[in-house]
């Protein structure tokens, strides 16, 4: 079964950038931005995740968390926030199985060798937990400010 617009979205429980286990379902009464994206201190995602921590406070001021999930460990995302100041948590998704749940474990191409990764994504999930918007194939430049006035004009 795919994942649908409109239905709720796939719940699962993955230890966060905090030291905790974190669930979707905390997050109910709460915009979710949960946003899949490649591997920490690679340019593309370091841009990315700048991005989501520039426009923080708007999301914030939006009542949207924001989730980022990869599948690097806890302690190279622990690194990654210290680096770049993000306010927000990361997930660890080592097995890659909350990937596979939303669709974005994907068979990729660089440089003729084929191997399988995540294929940079982005859910917003309403307050009463329902996926009600999707990105899938995320060019990086444009795209925060994209999902931000998606959320400023629907859900806001």
């Amino acid at each position: 079964m795919s994942l649908q617009v409109g239905q709720l979205a796939p719940d699962f429980t993955l230890p966060a950038s905090n030291g905790e286990m974190v669930s979707l379902s905390d997050f109910r009464g709460q915009h979710v931005v949960l946003y899949f994206y490649p591997k920490d201190m690679t340019p593309g995602c370091t841009t990315e995740a700048c991005d989501f921590r520039d426009h923080y406070e708007k999301f914030a001021e939006s009542n949207t968390v924001i989730l980022g999930v990869s599948t690097d460990s806890v302690e190279r995302h622990q690194k990654f926030i210290e680096k770049y100041h993000l306010p927000f948590l990361l997930l660890s998704d080592e097995e890659h199985k909350v990937a596979e749940m939303y669709g974005v474990w994907k068979l990729k191409k660089n440089f003729g060798k084929e191997y399988m990764g995540i294929e940079r994504s982005t859910f917003v999930i309403d307050r009463d937990g329902r996926l009600v918007k999707e990105w899938r194939g995320v060019k990086v430049k444009g795209h925060v400010e994209e999902a931000l006035e998606y959320i400023l004009k629907n859900l806001a």
